[in-house]
């Protein structure tokens, strides 16, 4: 397994799409071992492929506390089928956003259905921190940051911190 550079704000691939995955094989399998690699390493409890820099309908995920067994997942082209009405605020943060933490409310609640990496469809209703994590991924693969949800003035904020520090790295 093999942990993946993180891609990190401004750089515009996170506004990207991703694509459909057509079929699942050994290589998307092993893609898929390096993605979770790359986030328990990171730490986090989410990641879009998008973010290690793969244009991809796929992401990972382990809401699991630090004192139970781990539990990854992984769902390729998932797709929010309900979502409830009840809302709920988690403070949230992005692996691609480093350090930077804002309050987001989402659906409390949301029902997913995904291809799992044995080739089958599944469907799977989900609340709490889980909801919120899934959501989160989700918007990657539509080019959605969290910063999208507060306000013009933060985001914008946010946004220039990360271009002046991208900036000072390449200097």
């Amino acid at each position: 397994m093999t942990i993946k550079p993180l891609i990190i704000l401004p750089d515009p691939k996170l506004r990207e799409v991703s694509k459909p995955i057509e079929r699942v094989d050994e290589p998307l399998r092993r893609f898929a071992d390096d993605m979770l690699e790359t986030m328990y390493d990171a730490p986090g409890i989410g990641l879009a492929a998008i973010q290690v820099g793969e244009p991809l309908r796929m992401l990972v995920l382990d809401v699991s506390k630090e004192d139970e067994e781990k539990a990854p997942k992984v769902f390729l082209n998932p797709e929010i089928v309900a979502s409830a009405d009840d809302r709920s605020t988690y403070e949230e943060g992005c692996l691609s956003i480093p350090d930077y933490y804002a309050e987001v409310e989402r659906p409390a609640g949301v029902t997913v259905r995904f291809l799992g990496l044995d080739g089958e469809m599944h469907e799977e209703a989900v609340e709490g921190l889980y909801a919120t994590c899934l959501q989160h991924e989700i918007d990657h693969l539509n080019g959605v940051l969290f910063i999208d949800y507060i306000s013009k003035l933060k985001r914008d904020m946010v946004i220039k911190r990360f271009t002046k520090q991208a900036r000072l790295k390449t200097a």
